[in-house]
């Protein structure tokens, strides 16, 4: 299984590049990363089945905004299957939705 990430300007409509992300399962750092020029980490390694958490560095985008980080919290039941988690970003919101 790998887990990807897309995070996306909701302002400008267009890809936030250089955001740090962190993958996280069981209490411990599983990866860590930074979106690239089109706003995604395409690989932050396999994992296995149970809770993670990405954790979303978002004052690298709007330093001034209310969410200086996003936490995604999700579960992995299906450990043979790619998990994409994209990060819809606004100054004053955020959505997250699984991806594919």
């Amino acid at each position: 299984m790998s887990i990807s990430t897309h995070v996306l300007d909701a302002v400008t409509g267009l890809p936030a590049p250089g955001v740090p992300v962190r993958l996280e399962r069981a209490g411990g750092v599983v990866a860590e990363a930074r979106t690239d020029a089109d706003g995604r980490v395409r690989d932050l390694g396999l994992s296995a089945a149970g809770v993670h958490r990405l954790i979303f560095d978002t004052a690298a985008v709007f330093p001034d905004g209310f969410y200086p980080e996003v936490v995604i919290t999700f579960t992995v039941t299906e450990p043979d299957r790619h998990h994409h988690v994209p990060l819809l970003l606004s100054p004053f919101a955020y959505s997250t939705y699984r991806g594919s």
